[in-house]
């Protein structure tokens, strides 16, 4: 009888793990660190390229934060960075401030975007990605992802890592369209990456997922 017990309380222990480990997680804010190589941006070995890229960090690093709610989403500037991470605004590299209100249920999205030191709001249907998934995983901020590849605009590879603990099929930027959050991206070729750097499980409403800003507001 006692080794019935132990089996029945081993049982019990493993079922309660597994349930443990399921995570559905369907609200929340992610914050993504953003990478961009500045030396590989600047193409070209004249004199004075060189020079200006002695004046810059290698690598930029930025951080967004993405609020979501059942399948909404925004996307924002997050916390400042080191100050010897900072740069001229004249070189201020596009999509540095882009904010973004996706509807996934609708298939649309609202962007605030800084061309030239000018904001324009832009409103527009998500964007359609033909992604391949892979059977290759990685690790990113305590989930598993599943990886996924898809050509944009043409030409443009990208690599995208998402995971199905998290229910909202969304992701920063506009990538989107995968069978759960997206938490990594990398555009090899343009030598930037998105990568989540953790997870605050906390309640959003409808107030969080609008933006302050006067010029851009959501009906």
């Amino acid at each position: 009888m006692k080794k019935i017990y132990c089996l029945i309380s081993v049982f019990l222990i493993i079922q309660s793990s597994g349930a443990q480990n399921n995570r559905f997680i369907t609200e929340g804010r992610i914050e993504f660190e953003r990478k961009v190589n500045l030396h590989s941006q600047i193409n070209g070995n004249d004199t004075w390229q060189e020079e200006y890229k002695k004046t810059l960090p290698k690598i930029q690093t930025t951080y967004f934060n993405l609020l979501f709610s059942n399948n909404k989403t925004l996307y924002k500037p997050g916390r400042e960075v080191a100050e010897n991470n900072k740069i001229n605004n004249w070189w201020a590299l596009p999509a540095q401030d882009n904010i973004i209100y996706t509807d996934l249920d609708k298939q649309q999205s609202i962007s605030e975007k800084n061309l030239f030191e000018k904001y324009f709001l832009i409103t527009d249907s998500t964007r359609k990605i033909n992604w391949k998934i892979t059977d290759e995983k990685k690790n990113i901020a305590g989930f598993e992802c599943r990886r996924a590849n898809a050509i944009i605009m043409d030409s443009i590879y990208v690599v995208a890592f998402y995971t199905d603990e998290i229910i909202t099929p969304g992701g920063p930027e506009s990538f989107t369209g995968l069978p759960g959050m997206i938490l990594g991206v990398a555009l090899p070729h343009e030598h930037i990456t998105w990568f989540a750097t953790k997870l605050f499980t906390m309640f959003v409403n409808e107030t969080d997922l609008k933006t302050n800003s006067t010029f851009f507001s959501f009906q």
